[in-house]
């Protein structure tokens, strides 16, 4: 690829480009209590029925439905216990007429009983109930009894391939008799700020010089996105160091670097210095506000190479836009773009003409409105809004202004 032309591309086909070099990282095999955050590249399939057994779903008495179907306060009905299941217990007791098992939640219903009394229902509760129970109200029919099998099935699909592994899909894969499973690696990423006026964090800021606030906050969208941070740097604005990072980041098996800053067209610009020409990282302008500077490319070792803007806004967005669909990609997710809803804005604001925009927003759920999350709009600058955005309101090109009450669709991030 070369260097780009003069007329700005769009979101959607800078996109596209992107994704269509992305390839999928090779699988492993891990413990499910290792594969947290990973994306399953084959379905996880239950290995027993869930649940195992019919089992009770209170504290009381297995009985026959039979036996206690005109049972009130009243009429109660007299019951001989004649076992006791507390939970763990693998027994199956008979019960004959008149019989009864006391039986704790989860525990083995009896074969031969087919409803469950809770205790509330009877006289005297579970503590002095293992020679006779009195049952005082009559249960439903099949009342308390989890069957086997009501929740998932032997040979059924637990979690489909492409669907992350959280803290939710990992015990019901384990419920289901799952302890190993087929995931793809998490992507390698390295992480390089630009800059000769950046300071690490807790350095005083003077004249001229500002924390690197970019690296922290790639760190943790590269990290929330499942991928692996290998390496967290800054170089000066010079080509050679940019140079020498990348093949750094490189031998150390990176499979994406991420720069930013660098890669517009002002004089000092390492990020452009280092690639611009050479074939492998292609610079363009994208119909986008802010992250309208954005270069792009895949080095000879397969290792994909982002550019963003220097300013911590363009950074998100570009982030959110550009590199964190093309990282779950690389997992194999089958979902790789953020959830989007569409919000009536709660006041005006302007857009940048012919550009689409991507507003730092709050968002009130209960009313369904959409705001900016700084007085100052979508600048790229305003850092300090970040705290305050856990949206990014989305405004096509064409649009020259929104009015409050208008629908705007709303990228959500957390």
């Amino acid at each position: 690829m070369t260097s780009a032309a003069h007329a700005l591309r769009t979101v959607d086909e800078q996109s596209a480009r992107v994704l269509n070099r992305v390839r999928m990282l090779p699988a492993v095999d891990l413990a499910v209590q290792d594969a947290a955050g990973r994306t399953l590249v084959r379905d996880a399939v239950a290995t027993h029925d869930i649940p195992v057994f019919d089992n009770s779903a209170m504290d009381g008495f297995a009985v026959r439905g039979s036996d206690v179907a005109g049972a009130s306060s009243r009429n109660p009905v007299k019951l001989r216990v004649v076992a006791d299941l507390p939970a763990g217990a693998s027994d199956d007791p008979p019960l004959h007429p008149g019989e009864a098992a006391r039986i704790m939640t989860g525990s083995p219903v009896p074969s031969a009983a087919d409803v469950i009394v809770p205790f509330e229902d009877t006289a005297g509760g579970l503590a002095d109930s293992l020679g006779d129970v009195q049952v005082l109200r009559a249960p439903a029919a099949g009342a308390f009894v989890r069957r086997r099998g009501t929740d998932l099935r032997a040979g059924d699909a637990v979690v489909r391939a492409g669907e992350r592994l959280g803290a939710y899909q990992c015990a019901a894969v384990i419920a289901a008799g799952v302890d190993h499973v087929r995931v793809s690696r998490a992507p390698r990423v390295a992480v390089v700020s630009t800059g000769s006026e950046l300071l690490s964090p807790g350095e005083h800021p003077d004249r001229g010089r500002i924390p690197d606030s970019n690296g922290p906050l790639l760190e943790q969208l590269v990290r929330d996105a499942d991928a692996e941070v290998i390496m967290l740097t800054r170089v000066a604005d010079d080509a050679r160091a940019v140079h020498a990072v990348t093949a750094d980041a490189v031998s150390g098996g990176a499979d994406v670097i991420i720069f930013t800053g660098g890669v517009s067209a002002g004089a000092y610009e390492p990020v452009r210095g280092a690639f611009d020409g050479q074939g492998e990282v292609e610079f363009v302008s994208v119909e986008m506000q802010p992250g309208k500077p954005q270069a792009f490319g895949v080095l000879n070792s397969g290792t994909l190479v982002f550019g963003l803007p220097g300013n911590p806004v363009s950074v998100a967005v570009s982030f959110e836009v550009f590199v964190r669909p093309a990282l779950l990609a690389m997992q194999g997710r089958s979902v790789i773009h953020r959830p989007r809803a569409p919000f009536a804005a709660g006041v005006d604001w302007t857009t940048p003409a012919g550009r689409r925009q991507y507003l730092p927003a709050q968002v009130d759920l209960a009313a369904r409105t959409v705001r900016p999350a700084t007085s100052g709009g979508s600048g790229s600058h305003l850092a300090g809004g970040l705290a305050r955005a856990h949206a990014f309101a989305i405004v096509p090109a064409e649009v020259a202004r929104v009015a409050a009450g208008d629908m705007i669709d709303v990228m959500l991030v957390g």
